[in-house]
């Protein structure tokens, strides 16, 4: 029988042991279905680093905006990238570090990327070795400013393609898991993105969420600008935006959301952004294509992506009469 001991950090998150099982005690344990899975023993090494390194994030987000919290935003060490709208803290760093380091520790031989490494740098290209890919805090400006919306991403890619990803949510205490063949997970339990006994889904009934992103040029703003108004002219049920493309496509896999897009302007997400996301959303049945051609072919590539929960109609899978993606294709 597998140990379930755990280790209690001083943020109160509770790291499991490497071979814990998901249990009422645990929830962060691996689900059955994932253990006899082809990337187990990589998924306990990373669900471990995402405790840790959300661990790291919890007293931020508890005491931002409170007394005790005063200068709180002061110290987090913040360096500029691009611009001011692009920037990570010095937990970003420290939750590399550590993801980094002990990814190295268990599989020495494999590859990683970075968000942190790369910087504003050309991004490595994927080859045959094992890839990891990291983002020690997904959405870095909700993080400073104290919101939810944040996480740990760690995503593994196998002959250049992303087989396993785990996402953990530190505030709303949430830990997405998803391997390819073997489901999509959230806190133990399968997750889907379709319920087949609701009402079917159509653009006119449904959340759509998009990010915006960091284009500040004139026409930059128009695409992005356009696009919503697009898609409130055709009509839809509402509209967000959490700030982090790592939860918004763990929301759409758990039917939190039924759309997100980015990628109208020069702000497409790169692949610290969806790695490890992408392989939890198809796994509860989403389906990720491109907005725009890439290389005459209308597919998943890495600056233009939507995701979408999506249903067979005649035996083709369309999201509604309007094809969302030609719609917003501008």
């Amino acid at each position: 029988m597998a140990s379930s001991k755990s280790t209690k950090t001083s943020s109160s998150i509770v790291i499991p042991d490497a071979f814990a099982v998901v249990s009422d005690e645990n929830k962060f344990g691996l689900p059955i279905e994932l253990i006899g899975g082809d990337y187990a023993d990589e998924m306990r090494v990373a669900v471990q680093l995402a405790l840790q390194a959300g661990a790291n994030m919890v007293e931020h987000l508890e005491t931002k905006g409170t007394k005790s919290g005063r200068g709180a935003e002061s110290k987090l060490g913040i360096n500029t990238k691009q611009n001011d709208a692009d920037f990570c803290t010095a937990i970003d760093i420290l939750n590399e570090k550590i993801i980094t380091e002990g990814i190295k520790k268990h599989f020495p031989n494999h590859e990683i990327i970075g968000e942190e490494d790369t910087g504003t740098g050309d991004i490595p290209p994927l080859t045959d070795k094992p890839t990891w890919i990291i983002d020690p805090v997904d959405g870095t400006t909700n993080f400073a400013s104290g919101s939810v919306y944040t996480c740990v991403s760690i995503g593994l890619c196998v002959d250049s393609s992303p087989v396993m990803g785990v996402a953990f949510s530190p505030k709303t205490n949430e830990m997405y898991l998803g391997m390819k063949g073997f489901g999509a997970y959230r806190n133990g339990e399968r997750i889907q993105s379709v319920d087949d006994e609701s009402v079917e889904k159509t653009l006119s009934n449904s959340v759509v969420c998009f990010e915006f992103g960091y284009a500040r040029t004139d026409e930059g703003i128009e695409n992005m600008i356009g696009a919503v108004r697009r898609i409130l002219k055709h009509g839809c049920r509402s509209t967000r935006s959490f700030g982090s493309g790592v939860l918004d496509l763990c929301y759409v896999a758990s039917g939190r959301l039924d759309v997100v897009y980015t990628g109208m302007a020069d702000e497409g997400w790169k692949p610290w952004d969806y790695c490890a996301a992408k392989v939890i959303a198809e796994e509860a049945g989403c389906v990720i294509r491109s907005l725009k051609e890439h290389n005459g072919v209308r597919e998943f590539d890495s600056d233009n992506k939507v995701i979408r929960s999506l249903k067979e109609h005649n035996g083709v899978r369309e999201f509604d009469s309007d094809h969302l993606i030609f719609t917003l294709n501008l």
